[in-house]
């Protein structure tokens, strides 16, 4: 996270005979050795921070260590603020649910969706279930149809064991 670097007075593992010094206000003092530096940045009552170490020479700046640790933290919230997490929500079907329990459950996978969420539809088949596995991918194509608009299916549906699985990704158009 830090990028800059604090230069204190004596420090023993600088070794800049000069360096290239950028004011306070950003304006460029030149190529001064780096005790005339140093003094500048005490007259100032500010820090010297080394911003570019590697470079020939190397380039500090006259500024406030603080208020530079300070901003770089309060980006660093705003960016961890506005990076979206998706969470996953789990609707679980039956291939034989009743009407209003379907309405029921498309109206939260619609919600979740609608919120900007993954969704992972489940279909669990029980006994002899599984003999007919084509009433479940019926029951994925009629939850595909009415998902229409609020999201999409990521990839194919696919059996894991006894249970079929749809993710569902949110509709990038909004046209609920």
């Amino acid at each position: 996270m830090n990028i800059a670097k604090l230069l204190k007075p004596g420090d023993r593992t600088i070794n800049f005979s000069k360096v290239r010094l950028v004011g306070e206000n950003g304006e460029q003092m030149g190529l001064i050795a780096y005790s005339e530096a140093q003094e500048k940045a005490r007259s100032a009552g500010l820090d010297l921070v080394l911003v570019a170490e590697h470079s020939d020479p190397p380039v500090c700046r006259i500024m406030d260590y603080g208020k530079l640790l300070f901003e770089q933290k309060k980006n660093f919230k705003n960016q961890r603020k506005r990076s979206l997490t998706q969470k996953v929500k789990e609707v679980k079907f039956h291939v034989n649910v009743d009407k209003h329990d379907y309405d029921y459950k498309i109206e939260h996978a619609r919600a979740f969706l609608g919120k900007g969420n993954k969704v992972k539809i489940t279909l669990a088949l029980r006994g002899r279930e599984m003999a007919h596995k084509e009433m479940a991918f019926d029951l994925v194509n009629k939850i595909t149809e009415d998902l229409k608009g609020f999201g999409n299916p990521e990839v194919a549906p696919k059996f894991q064991g006894r249970n079929m699985t749809v993710p569902f990704a949110p509709d990038k158009k909004g046209k609920h």
